[in-house]
């Protein structure tokens, strides 16, 4: 019996989160190895885990896979939250994107300096509400289905709740306006196995303030 999928990444969201979010949506118990030290980091590197020298890297299935896209399609595939054809796989993958680029651009606010952290907020609270938001809000509106897909839990659903968590810490007011979004983001978040993950004291990952950036650039020498 193969064990538990094994991530490697800091004690922080970062690009793993996603990955977190995935496999706890799929029920799929994993284990942590935290990266706490530059030494740590650099051991997964000479031992020639690390195929482009950087994390996430996740253990699974016999593999050590790097690239957070191709870790994330791995999951999906296997645990049935990526379509049934084609064409849903394409969909799936267009509002991933979508999620991905304004998911960026919250995850880096932390680095702007601080005289330029209000411009990329208001950036960001601007293509939030005039772009991506609405967007995902008529896509719903267009099938007046549970899910983005086909009806059916995908890993789009799943990215996309996680982003509506995020976009709430910015700025709860952000989701007035997109009744769709937010029953999307009540009946992802009422599944079993997500609502167990939302619980104090799971493995998902909480906003890491400044001492979270510290130890990130202590670490990957930023």
């Amino acid at each position: 019996m193969a064990g538990k999928p094994k991530l490697h990444y800091f004690d922080a969201r970062g690009r793993m989160e996603a990955i977190r979010w995935l496999l706890a949506a799929a029920g799929v118990e994993f284990e942590e190895k935290l990266i706490e030290s530059s030494e740590d980091l650099d051991k997964l590197r000479y031992d020639g885990s690390l195929v482009f020298q950087q994390v996430p890297m996740v253990e699974i299935d016999g593999m050590k896979l790097v690239q957070t896209r191709a870790i994330l399609n791995y999951i999906a595939t296997k645990y049935d939250l990526y379509g049934k054809d084609m064409k849903e796989r394409a969909l799936i993958d267009m509002y991933t994107e979508g999620v991905a680029d304004l998911g960026e651009m919250i995850m880096l606010l932390p680095l702007c300096p601080p005289d330029q952290k209000n411009t990329k907020l208001t950036l960001i609270q601007d293509r939030a509400t005039n772009c991506y938001l609405p967007a995902f809000e008529n896509v719903l509106k267009s099938h007046r289905q549970d899910y983005l897909v086909g009806n059916k839990l995908s890993k789009a659903d799943i990215h996309l709740v996680e982003l509506l968590y995020y976009v709430e810490e910015l700025d709860p007011s952000l989701l007035a306006n997109f009744p769709l979004l937010k029953g999307l983001k009540t009946r992802v978040s009422n599944l079993p196995a997500v609502k167990k993950f939302l619980q104090p004291g799971s493995q998902r990952k909480l906003p890491g303030g400044e001492k979270s950036l510290e130890r990130a650039r202590k670490i990957f020498k930023f």
